[in-house]
Order: C-alpha cells, then structure tokens, then sequence
C-alpha cells in the first residue's frame, strides 16, 4: 500500500478551487486502487493534511498524471499559501478496531 499526503496552508479559496477538489477526490475513487482517504487539520500550525491510500504505485500514478490535477497544480499558489507532498509505502498498519481502516472510510 502507499499514501500520497498532501499538507498545505490554505489561502483564499474560490469557485474554481472547489470545482478542481472536488473533480479530484472523485477521480481518485474512480481509480482502480484506490483504497481509501483521510483528511486531518492542525489549526495551531494552519495546516491541512489530505492522505491518500492506494494499492499500487501505478494507481497513485494515474493520479498524479490526471489532467483535472495537473490543472489544479498549475493553479495552486492562487488558493493556497504554501503545500508540501509526502509519498510513502505503508509498511504496516494495526489498531484495536476502534477506528475504521482507510478502505472503510468512505466520504459522504
């Protein structure tokens, strides 16, 4: 499994901005591979952290490589003060079952 993190400073957000997030997160779930997201907030630092699980790096690569995301890349520094990308294979994950594994989050 890999996650692909995205952490970023908001700035000032605009129609365009959400069409493009949303136009992702639903290429993203179309993709076969992958397995689940996660989005996280650290208002203190005012940082936002969405993570992306996929099985396979060739799904996190057809990502990458989709044209919706590559026009929100070229657009970022109007919305956002500043981002930082983490890719990284899971080595292992493990718990008690009180919180749900990323595949069982599914957004609403």
């Amino acid at each position: 499994m890999f996650a692909s993190t995205f952490i970023f400073r908001a700035g000032q957000y605009d129609e365009e901005f959400h069409r493009l997030d949303q136009q992702i997160a639903e290429a993203a779930r179309s993709i076969p591979g992958y397995a689940g997201e996660e989005t996280w907030e650290n208002p203190g630092a005012g940082l936002i952290q969405n993570v992306y699980y996929w099985e396979s790096e060739e799904a996190l690569q057809q990502l990458i490589s989709h044209p919706v995301h590559q026009e929100a890349k070229s657009k970022q520094a109007r919305w956002l003060d500043g981002y930082r990308v983490i890719i990284s294979k899971v080595i292992r994950q493990y718990g008690d079952g009180g919180v749900a594994q990323p595949h069982e989050i599914r957004p609403a």
